[in-house]
């Protein structure tokens, strides 16, 4: 629709049509809650009423979702629209950003994950992390697996060490890549090998939650595939978190989807129903291409 707007002469113009879907956006926004079915039976992770602050800036509003053991959640929407704000809420990396401050109840197992007195050293052992760029440390393959476990206390000696790092390389499908060369630096592996090391190192410290912030938006599309099946298989073990650009992958690798705008939680529900039948306009808007 190409509204027209009355300028100070009299004369007719017309509006911004970014401004005039944001503004629509807003006032639709602001009067709805959540729609869907945000919570669920056997949760790991519960949050209510979480909103994320940077200094005065206000970046998630009011949202409240369940993500239950061993499912795989995916959060999609627009850039900027705080989904990896909200997943790093979960192992409490935002306290390494200046100004951000964090409100609301968020859970692990009913446990409190901002109590006052919450080590965060083995939270995040807990609730591991795999970033949207590979970074294994400056080691050799073998110290990237083992340096978690080292640290943690997990092991010690080297016969309990070759074990973690040979169980965990192998559920991240990558120890019949690099066997044979265990002691060569993990900088060398081709970007999805990188990506499968990572994920190695996040589960070698027995995590019960992995977070996967855009874990693929680096690599080409067989490593994609090998991630992608990596996540089914690891799903067994863990409870999954995942953000994602892309609604393909959301659809083929989640039980349940999220959909995040300008900081709200608009709808969340088992995937197929999120993608052939939304119950919001934002979320149909976005999953047909209207804006996004």
């Amino acid at each position: 629709m190409n509204t027209m707007t009355l300028d100070g002469t009299g004369l007719t113009e017309p509006a911004n049509p970014q401004t005039l879907e944001s503004e629509t956006v807003d006032s639709q926004i602001k009067v709805r809650e959540t729609v869907g079915a945000p919570f669920c039976d056997n949760a790991k992770l519960k949050m209510r009423n979480v909103n994320v602050f940077y200094s005065e800036t206000q970046a998630i509003h009011n949202v409240s979702l369940d993500i239950g053991r061993n499912e795989v959640v995916a959060m999609i929407g627009p850039s900027g629209c705080g989904k990896s704000t909200f997943l790093r809420c979960l192992n409490r990396m935002n306290d390494t950003i200046e100004g951000c401050r964090v409100e609301g109840d968020l859970t692990l197992d009913d446990e409190p994950i901002y109590g006052p007195k919450v080590d965060v050293v083995p939270l995040r052992a807990r609730v591991g992390m795999v970033f949207q760029k590979p970074n294994p440390f400056p080691k050799s393959i073998y110290e990237n697996v083992a340096y978690g476990p080292k640290i943690h206390g997990i092991a010690s000696r080297r016969a309990e060490l070759d074990e973690i790092v040979e169980n965990s390389l192998r559920r991240a499908g990558l120890w019949n890549e690099v066997k044979d060369r265990l002691d060569k630096p993990g900088t060398g592996l081709s970007g999805g090998q990188q990506q499968r090391l990572c994920i190695a190192r996040a589960i070698a410290v027995s995590p019960e939650v992995i977070l996967m912030d855009e874990p693929c938006s680096a690599l080409d599309p067989i490593a994609t595939a090998r991630i992608e099946e990596l996540i089914d298989e690891l799903r067994k073990n863990y409870t999954i978190a995942i953000v994602t650009h892309s609604m393909q992958q959301a659809a083929r690798v989640s039980q349940r989807t999220a959909y995040f705008h300008l900081g709200h939680l608009v709808e969340v529900n088992d995937t197929e129903t999120v993608f052939t039948n939304p119950q919001h306009e934002l979320t149909e808007a976005y999953i047909t291409g209207r804006f996004g």
